[in-house]
C-alpha cells in the first residue's frame, strides 16, 4: 500500500490537470445539424439525414452554425417547425409522403472566410418523395447540390459552404446567441499555457511530493 501511494497520487494529480485543461482544450464545430419538429419545436435528431426515414406529415430542419455537437448547445433553425406552413400548400398524393424541410444557412458569423450565407432567412420547402425515402432523399429533391465526405457526413446543401465538413474550432460561443461566436477567444499571454493546465500540473507535482514524504515517514 505504503508503495502505491505515490503512483496514486501522481496518477489522481494527472486526472485533475486533464479536468482543470478541459475548457482549453474543448472545441466548437462549423457544420450542419440536423432536427426533428413537432409541435413547432425543435429536438436534435437521434441519427443523421441519410437514416431518417419520416413518416408523411413530418417536418426535418437543418441548420448551418458554429456551435457544440450536443442537444443544448447546438444552434436550432430559425423558423418554427410547423408542417401546415410549408406544405399546407401542396395536396396529398397517393403512393407518395410530403416531408416539410426547413434549411436555415446560419448567420454570416458562422460562414467561413471568403464565403456568406446564400440568404439571411432560413429556406422552407415541401418534399414529395417515396414513402421509404430517408431525409437526404428529400432533401435532394429540393436543395441540390448536396455534398458528403468520405464519412457520409452532410457537408454542403444547395451548395453551401463550397469548402470544410465538421471542421473544429477553437472554443467559442453558440452563434444562436452572439452574432461573433466565430472569432477565436484571444490568448491573454501570446498563445502560451492556459492557467488551468498550469494549475494542474502544480497539483501534479504537489501531491506526488506530499506522498513519497508519507510514505517515507511511514517506512522510517
Amino acid at each position: 500500500m505504503r508503495r502505491r501511494l505515490p503512483a496514486l497520487a501522481l496518477a489522481f494529480g494527472i486526472v485533475l490537470a486533464v479536468l482543470a485543461a478541459g475548457p482549453a482544450l474543448a472545441s466548437s464545430y462549423r457544420y450542419w445539424s440536423f432536427w426533428d419538429g413537432a409541435g413547432g419545436k425543435w429536438a436534435y435528431a437521434t441519427v443523421g439525414p441519410s437514416l431518417a426515414r419520416p413518416a408523411d406529415g413530418s417536418v426535418q430542419g437543418l441548420r448551418f452554425s458554429v456551435s457544440k455537437d450536443a442537444a443544448a448547445e447546438s444552434a436550432r433553425p430559425r423558423s418554427a417547425a410547423d408542417f401546415t406552413a410549408v406544405c399546407g400548400a401542396t395536396p396529398a398524393a397517393e403512393g407518395r409522403k410530403r416531408v416539410a424541410l426547413v434549411i436555415d444557412f446560419g448567420l454570416p458569423a458562422d460562414a467561413a472566410a471568403g464565403e456568406a450565407p446564400p440568404q439571411p432567412e432560413p429556406r422552407t420547402a415541401c418534399a414529395q418523395v417515396a414513402p421509404e425515402a430517408t431525409t437526404a432523399e428529400a432533401l435532394a429533391s429540393v436543395a441540390k447540390p448536396l455534398r458528403y465526405n468520405s464519412a457520409a457526413l452532410l457537408c454542403a446543401i444547395s451548395g453551401y459552404p463550397k469548402q470544410g465538413c465538421g471542421e473544429p474550432l477553437p472554443d467559442a460561443p453558440d452563434s444562436q446567441d452572439s452574432p461573433a461566436a466565430a472569432a477565436p477567444p484571444k490568448s491573454d499571454d501570446g498563445g502560451g499555457p492556459s492557467a488551468g493546465l498550469l494549475a494542474g500540473i502544480a497539483a501534479v507535482a504537489a501531491l506526488s511530493t506530499a506522498a513519497i514524504w508519507q510514505s517515507r515517514r511511514r517506512a522510517r
